[in-house]
């Protein structure tokens, strides 16, 4: 078996509750296309997990499940805000802009990844005349794609601004549960009481091999969503398979344990290498991942050992960990840094 990297979180493997689950749901015939009796348990567990009566569906990975969330949202001749280091942005091939026909994404530059009221105010302001892609959603990544996370006041404050301009509320939540646990915070408190309209749940860094829940805190944005999930070919014939790990990430808290996990490692490198000469956080440590200013002769040297790492925004190097992380595989990560960066201590 290779040894941990915390190059990303999709490197981990199935946790314990999702495999279970799907092999469960495994044992003999279940009709198809979610009428299935995992999928009716899994979108009424997210009822009671979120405490609202949210319509629920189920696709294969976040770049679907972003796309035609903001798709249903928006007509050809929308726009959409967001940080200029937004997932849909920079990660998803303009899947955005192609599921809603064209839907432009007016970016923001922020130091933090993060949006707030007066940036959201600002580029709906900018231009309101009909040559002009028209303002119509926002997207806030929770947590940022440089590990910070949004309080309840920080959605609120934007989600005021949406509902002065008209604009609707969509969070991208691959990390979702990453920051319920970093914020000690329920999911009802960080979306729709805050003013969210549609959250896309990340479940496969979260523990599970594949899938991610579209919950729509307004029902009537879901009108039609199944078509387009059909249309898109994310409508899982068996989609038991889709659901079914859901079921066990949500009965067991799972979902929110694992989450526990990966920041406590996130902080544990953080505070391994803390005292360590020319190396420094990029970025607060808020949830699961670490950004690292490491010298050029750092990265040489890590990569020497066998350690993997993206070069991340701004220059940093990014450590992701994820459900499965081992603590001393994290501890191991901290001394060679520090090895690396003190030569001659070694």
């Amino acid at each position: 078996m290779a040894e941990q990297q915390f190059a990303s979180d999709n490197y981990a493997g199935i946790c314990p509750e999702a495999f279970d689950a799907m092999q469960a749901a495994n044992a003999g015939h279940a009709p198809a296309y979610g009428a299935d009796s995992w999928t009716q348990a899994a979108a009424d567990g997210f009822r009671r997990l979120f405490e609202t009566d949210c319509e629920v569906f189920f696709v294969f990975n976040g770049t679907a499940a972003n796309s035609l969330a903001l798709a249903s949202l928006c007509q050809s001749y929308h726009s959409v805000i967001c940080a200029d280091s937004a997932h849909i942005e920079t990660d998803e091939c303009g899947a955005p802009e192609f599921f809603s026909n064209g839907s432009k994404l007016l970016t923001a530059a922020t130091e933090d990844g993060k949006l707030t009221p007066d940036i959201v105010r600002a580029i709906a302001g900018k231009r309101t005349d009909i040559h002009f892609p028209k303002p119509r959603a926002v997207t806030l990544t929770q947590a940022t794609e440089t590990g910070r996370v949004y309080t309840p006041d920080e959605i609120a404050a934007v989600s005021a601004v949406c509902r002065g301009a008209g604009l609707r509320l969509h969070m991208d939540g691959a990390r979702f549960a990453n920051a319920c646990a970093s914020l000690d915070a329920s999911p009802a408190v960080l979306t729709w009481k805050a003013g969210v309209d549609v959250l896309c749940f990340g479940g496969t860094k979260n523990g599970m091999a594949v899938g991610e829940a579209v919950i729509f805190f307004d029902r009537r944005l879901a009108e039609d969503f199944d078509y387009r999930c059909k249309q898109a070919g994310q409508l899982a014939s068996k989609m038991r398979y889709l659901s079914a790990p859901w079921v066990g990430m949500l009965e067991s808290g799972a979902w929110l344990g694992n989450a526990r996990h990966a920041n406590d490692c996130a902080r544990r490198l953080a505070q391994g290498i803390a005292d360590v000469p020319d190396v420094s956080l990029a970025a607060p440590v808020e949830a699961n991942g670490v950004f690292l200013n490491l010298p050029p002769a750092v990265q040489e040297g890590l990569r020497a050992r066998g350690w993997q790492f993206y070069g991340f925004i701004g220059g940093a190097s990014r450590f992701m960990f994820a459900w499965d992380s081992d603590p001393a595989r994290v501890d191991a990560l901290a001394r060679d840094i520090r090895l690396c960066a003190m030569p001659a201590a070694a």
